[in-house]
């Protein structure tokens, strides 16, 4: 008997690139979760690619870089997810888009960061602020000199007395632990040794959060240990990491992050290496 709901046109009909994405990913054995640690790609725009729902993210070019980074992390070939989902893109709009895409930001490493612009900033505002010193003196040289007789009474005070900045600080003995977000969007998860999820979420730059003072041993998930502050008892300890890397199943209350910072620099980088995921075959 036949099947009248079904379209004619449908049956045998090749898979959509959201659909050939999400084989490929349960190939590799990978979750959703996963895909957006690794690629820094939101979650629910990579739910949005395998649905095939394009008209849900931000832009044309932004469909076109996160398929293309998409398909890297998943072994497709770029070229081919990139001509389908164009194909699919014009398909949904009716309409033949003939501009050429001069840049694709699916690739959060293509991105410029946002510190790069307050650098910028930064290095013009000293450099104007350099000019004006320059000419200042330049044309008024008398006034600039300062009273020799003042130095040396303000260096004889000086040397007088300790100075404050070589006191060692002490180190945070305990209280609250909490996580900053120094870049975002960033993936990360929270959970206690019983397995149970206290936290998991996609941070934002400038979010916190506070690992609860009761938790049963609790630890931390992320692919961005280097974007993530931390301080125990108001107090700044050192990052999990310095660079960009997987770390799973690391302790984080305060006692083992005190631990954690103390110890020598070599054995926190063979802490970081051995939760890095082996290289895929």
């Amino acid at each position: 008997m036949e099947d009248h709901d079904q379209p004619a046109e449908t049956i045998g009909a090749p898979l959509g690139i959201g659909a050939r994405l999400r084989a490929a990913r349960e190939v590799k054995g990978l979750t959703l979760e996963q895909v957006a640690a690794q690629t820094r790609i939101p979650q629910r725009h990579l739910q949005t690619i395998e649905a095939g729902d394009y008209s849900q993210l931000p832009g044309r070019t932004y469909a076109v870089g996160f398929v293309r980074t998409y398909a890297k992390t998943v072994g497709l070939d770029q070229n081919e997810a990139v001509a389908a989902v164009r194909s699919e893109l014009d398909a949904q709009a009716g309409i033949e888009d003939s501009r050429p895409a001069t840049f694709e930001p699916g690739d959060p490493a293509r991105v410029p960061s946002r510190m790069l612009g307050w650098f910028a900033l930064f290095a013009l505002l000293l450099l104007l602020a350099g000019g004006f010193a320059f000419f200042r003196t330049a044309f008024a040289p008398a006034g600039e000199l300062p009273s020799l007789v003042e130095q040396e009474e303000t260096r004889q005070a000086a040397a007088a007395r300790p100075a404050a900045g070589n006191r060692p600080q002490a180190a945070p003995t305990g209280g609250a632990v909490v996580f900053t977000a120094l870049d975002g969007p960033l993936w990360v998860k929270f959970y206690d040794a019983s397995g149970a999820q206290l936290m998991q979420a996609e941070m934002a730059r400038g979010d916190t959060y506070t690992v609860p003072a009761d938790a049963n041993g609790p630890m931390v998930w992320t692919g961005r240990p280097d974007a993530l502050a931390i301080t125990v008892g108001g107090r700044r300890i050192p990052k999990l990491a310095e660079v960009q890397t997987t770390v799973r199943d690391v302790p984080v209350t305060a006692e083992a992050l005190i631990a954690r910072s103390q110890a020598a620099p070599s054995a926190t980088a063979a802490a970081a290496g051995e939760n890095r995921p082996p290289a895929a075959n």
